[in-house]
C-alpha cells in the first residue's frame, strides 16, 4: 500500500488538500493583465497551490525558486533553462538568435537534460535583459506566459540594485503575467508596501493562510480510515490539534502514524508512537538549533512553547520585536494571527528539554 500522506516536496494529484477557493482565485486572477504576489510561511503550500491553479488554466508557465540562484548571470541562465524545458533546441536556438552575449547550451551525460550557461562576463545585467525579452516574445496579449518565482524576497540578497532593473524591464512587460511568491512576509512587505521600493504596489497582494479545521479534518481521516476503521476520526482530531492544522506537519505526522499503523498494526497506541519516532528522528538537529541560539532567543521561545506572556520586566518590548523578526527570517517563527513557533515538534521539544 502507498501511503497516502505527502510532505516536503511540492504537492499534486491527489496528496493535494482542499485550497478549492485559493487555486480558482489564482486561475481566474491569471486571466487578467494584473500579476499577482502571493505571501505565506514556509511550509503552507503556496508553490503548491500556484502550480496547480496554473497547471489547470492550461497556459504556458516556467517556474524558478530563487533560492537556487547565486547571481544574476545564473539568474539569466536558470531563466533560460526552465524556457527550454517548453521548447525544442532548435526554436530556443531561434529565440537566442539576437542575444548580445550568446549562451551555451550543454546536456547532461547521467539526466539528458540540456542545461544553458552563459560564460563569466561583466555584462550579466545584459545577459538578464536578454532573457527577460524573450520570455516576453514567448507568450502574446490573448495568451500570456505566466512566469512565477518563488521566495522572491531572496532577489535582495542576489545583487543591489537588482529589484530596480527588474522593475523596470517588467512594468513594460504586455505579454508575461508574474506570480511573486514569498515566505519572508516582512521582507516582501518591504518589497511590495513601502513607497520608496522599486516594486511598490506591482500587483495584488494574496496571504495563503492555514487549511480550514473542517476541510483538512475530512482530508486526513478519509486516507487513515482504511487502515484505522475503527479510531480514525479521534487520531485524525489529534493530529490536528497537535499541529494546529500547520499543512506540512499535519501531513508529516498523519503519514508517520499511517506506516507505524502500517508496520505494527498490534499497536494500541498509534499516536504516541508515532509522536515519539518523529521526535527521536529530530533530537539531535534541536539541540543544535537551540545551542547556537542567544539567550533572548529562548527565553522569547520558551514563553511561545508555553504560552505564556512576556512582561516589559523581562525584556524591552522593541527587543523581542527584533528578535521575533530575526527568527521569522530563520524559520523558527511564523505569524499567522499571532506569532508561534513554527515546528510544533520543535515547540514540544522545548517544553520537555529546555524549559
Amino acid at each position: 500500500m502507498e501511503n497516502p500522506f505527502k510532505f516536503g516536496t511540492i504537492v499534486e494529484g491527489d496528496f493535494f488538500t482542499d485550497r478549492v477557493e485559493e487555486v480558482a482565485y489564482i486561475k481566474q486572477f491569471i486571466n487578467s493583465a494584473n500579476h499577482l504576489i502571493l505571501i505565506s510561511p514556509r511550509r503552507f503550500g503556496k508553490s503548491s497551490v500556484v502550480l496547480k491553479a496554473v497547471k489547470q488554466s492550461g497556459r504556458k508557465y516556467i517556474y524558478l525558486n530563487l533560492q537556487k540562484v547565486m547571481s544574476v548571470q545564473d539568474f539569466a541562465a536558470k531563466l533560460l533553462t526552465e524556457v527550454y524545458k517548453h521548447n525544442t533546441r532548435e526554436k530556443l536556438r531561434g529565440l537566442i538568435s539576437n542575444f548580445r552575449i550568446i549562451p551555451t547550451l550543454n546536456t547532461n551525460a547521467l539526466t539528458g537534460a540540456v542545461e544553458v550557461s552563459f560564460q563569466p562576463s561583466k555584462n550579466a545585467n545584459v545577459m538578464l535583459e536578454d532573457v527577460l525579452g524573450t520570455l516576453e516574445n514567448i507568450g502574446n496579449e490573448s495568451n500570456r506566459l505566466v512566469v512565477i518565482l518563488d521566495e522572491f524576497q531572496e532577489i535582495l540578497e542576489i545583487e543591489t540594485g537588482l529589484d530596480k532593473q527588474l522593475r523596470a524591464i517588467m512594468q513594460e512587460q504586455k505579454n508575461i503575467n508574474y506570480i511573486l511568491l514569498g515566505s519572508q512576509e516582512s521582507m516582501m512587505e518591504d518589497i511590495f508596501e513601502k513607497k520608496k521600493s522599486p516594486f511598490y504596489h506591482f500587483g495584488q497582494l494574496m496571504r495563503l493562510r492555514k487549511l480550514p479545521r473542517n476541510e483538512f479534518e475530512q482530508y486526513i481521516s478519509s486516507r487513515l480510515k482504511s487502515i484505522l476503521p475503527q479510531n480514525y476520526t479521534e487520531i485524525t482530531k489529534e493530529i490536528l490539534d497537535y499541529t494546529d492544522c500547520h499543512p506540512y506537519y499535519s501531513q508529516q505526522l498523519a503519514s508517520q502514524i499511517w506506516q507505524t499503523a502500517i508496520i505494527n498494526p498490534e499497536c494500541t497506541d498509534l499516536f504516541s508512537k508515532a509522536l515519539h519516532q518523529i521526535e527521536e528522528t529530530h533530537n539531535l538537529d534541536f539541540e543544535r538549533i537551540w545551542i547556537r541560539l542567544n539567550r533572548t532567543d529562548k527565553k522569547i521561545l520558551q514563553s511561545l512553547a508555553s504560552d505564556t506572556q512576556l512582561t516589559m520586566t523581562d525584556l524591552h518590548t522593541s527587543t523581542i520585536y527584533s528578535a521575533l523578526k530575526k527568527m521569522q527570517k530563520q524559520g523558527l517563527v511564523i505569524y499567522s494571527n499571532r506569532y508561534e513557533i513554527e515546528d510544533p515538534f520543535f515547540k514540544k521539544w522545548i517544553l520537555d528539554f529546555a524549559s
